[in-house]
């Protein structure tokens, strides 16, 4: 595309139409009409010059032009409490359920990674001493060490709200650098796998690993579920960067990048029940059989929710993007 011959032919038509989007007194019948075609008409060519001849100037003028045009044309729509229901009843299970190739698989890696990990850890005394003084190692691992009062050494409330945050930060971390090609939401999930294998290789050499899953477990399968997802949707953030398939890798971007932001909210409620799990149920006097039980429950509850709720979400159409009519026009692309 010729940029310069394409703006001599169609500027006096975006000029035109940001004249009519500053008229203060009402339009007539027939400037409303020509306003709804140059809306459409410069939809369309926005999406022509980010396919074929991306110019950042340009292409910031026309969108803002773009979304003037359309407030004008079809109003402002605020959101609703029907909208956050429609949201976490089709299309956050939605996305759940589409993206489940991705974030299974992570799941099921990590867990052979901790478990290889940890079994390295356990059985080769010269890597725990690497890790820390023999002294220091049994105060970790010892009756009431520093892995069993880690979950009771802050007020129940405080200490969910410190790892909400901190498990939110980590999760949006997994979305946000999804976009460099998924290699820091690597290195995220990495960090995490040393830290649990390292807890459950040295509790296991000091032959108190059933205490260490009976912490662990009750919180721990929602809230690593929650970070694999992310992780999961992060990794197919970066792989739609290489291959954006027969969309525009801009067009593709966009999507995906909506579909992962609602995910980072949804995400963030079920890392807050994961919080409560773990400030309140953990740390708790109920025996390690119940406190284990009510993380077991909360799990297939989100796994039932993603493969049942999300399925038939997808079933009826759902994509966990954001409505149709939300979305910013696109011109069609050929395969």
């Amino acid at each position: 595309m010729d940029l310069d011959v394409f703006m001599a032919a169609h500027g006096p038509e975006w000029d035109r139409l940001d004249q009519l989007l500053r008229r203060r007194r009402r339009l007539s019948g027939a400037e409303t009409d020509e306003l709804v075609v140059l809306y459409q008409r410069t939809s369309t060519q926005l999406s022509q010059i980010q396919s074929s001849s991306p110019d950042p100037v340009l292409i910031n003028r026309l969108t803002t032009l773009v979304a003037r045009a359309r407030a004008k044309v079809v109003g402002t729509r605020k959101a609703t409490w029907r909208d956050a229901a429609h949201f976490f009843t089709a299309g956050f299970p939605a996305a759940l359920y589409r993206t489940r190739r991705w974030w299974v698989p992570v799941a099921v890696l990590f867990t052979v990674a901790v478990a290889g990990m940890g079994w390295w850890i356990a059985a080769n005394p010269e890597v725990q001493a690497s890790m820390a003084a023999p002294e220091e190692l049994r105060e970790m691992t010892r009756p009431g060490g520093q892995y069993e009062t880690y979950y009771s050494s802050s007020p129940a409330a405080a200490f969910s709200a410190q790892v909400w945050t901190n498990n939110a930060q980590v999760a949006g971390m997994s979305l946000a650098f999804g976009a460099l090609l998924g290699i820091p939401v690597l290195w995220v999930l990495f960090s995490n796998a040393v830290n649990v294998a390292t807890g459950v290789g040295l509790m296991a050499s000091a032959d108190r690993l059933d205490v260490f899953l009976g912490l662990i477990l009750p919180h721990g399968l929602l809230e690593l579920t929650a970070v694999f997802v992310a992780a999961g949707v992060g990794l197919r953030l970066g792989w739609t960067v290489l291959d954006p398939g027969p969309r525009t890798r801009l067009t593709a971007l966009a999507a995906e990048g909506r579909a992962a932001i609602g995910m980072a909210l949804g995400l963030a409620l079920v890392l807050f029940v994961s919080g409560l799990i773990e400030g309140f149920v953990t740390p708790s006097g109920l025996p390690t059989w119940a406190r284990i039980a009510i993380g077991v429950v909360a799990e297939l509850a989100f796994l039932a929710y993603v493969f049942v709720v999300g399925k038939r979400a997808v079933e009826a159409g759902e994509t966990g993007d954001m409505a149709e009519a939300d979305r910013p026009a696109e011109v069609p692309v050929a395969a």
